[in-house]
């Protein structure tokens, strides 16, 4: 099990701004942005369902905020072990959704994620996959 945080300080701080630049599109709704935190090849699992690629991930997101009138995310760093520009990440997530019935509900979960500093220098997500450890 990966423990603690390791790696470039710069680096460990920009894969931190990724996460978070990642759960700020998600409050904003904002699908492009949140489709930029992917790298071209990545791949993501969430629950039963999963898309690999940019654009599918993109759209597979986009179908599922559609149930929601508003979803915010918020974010524990777990772990962070860098190896040049491979990096893997775990954080947990405290989300509070309100679904388009009015239904509202509490999820903490656990993203076991895997990035890859891009050419243009850029940190990115490969891989996410999305673990539900509790729903109120």
């Amino acid at each position: 099990m990966m423990r603690g945080f390791s790696g470039d300080l710069a680096d460990r701080i920009a894969i931190r701004e990724r996460i978070e630049a990642y759960n700020d599109a998600v409050f904003r709704k904002d699908a492009e942005d949140w489709a930029e935190c992917w790298a071209q090849d990545a791949q993501w699992q969430v629950g039963d369902h999963a898309a690999s690629g940019r654009e599918a991930i993109r759209d597979l997101w986009v179908r599922l905020m559609a149930g929601f009138d508003a979803a915010a995310m918020y974010v524990n760093h777990g772990a962070l072990a860098i190896e040049g520009d491979h990096a893997d990440s775990r954080c947990y997530m405290l989300e509070m959704l309100k679904g388009g019935d009015g239904s509202e509900r509490l999820v903490s979960g656990q993203y076991d994620d895997t990035l890859r500093r891009d050419t243009d220098g850029i940190w990115r997500f490969t891989a996410r996959r999305y673990t539900v450890l509790q729903v109120r």
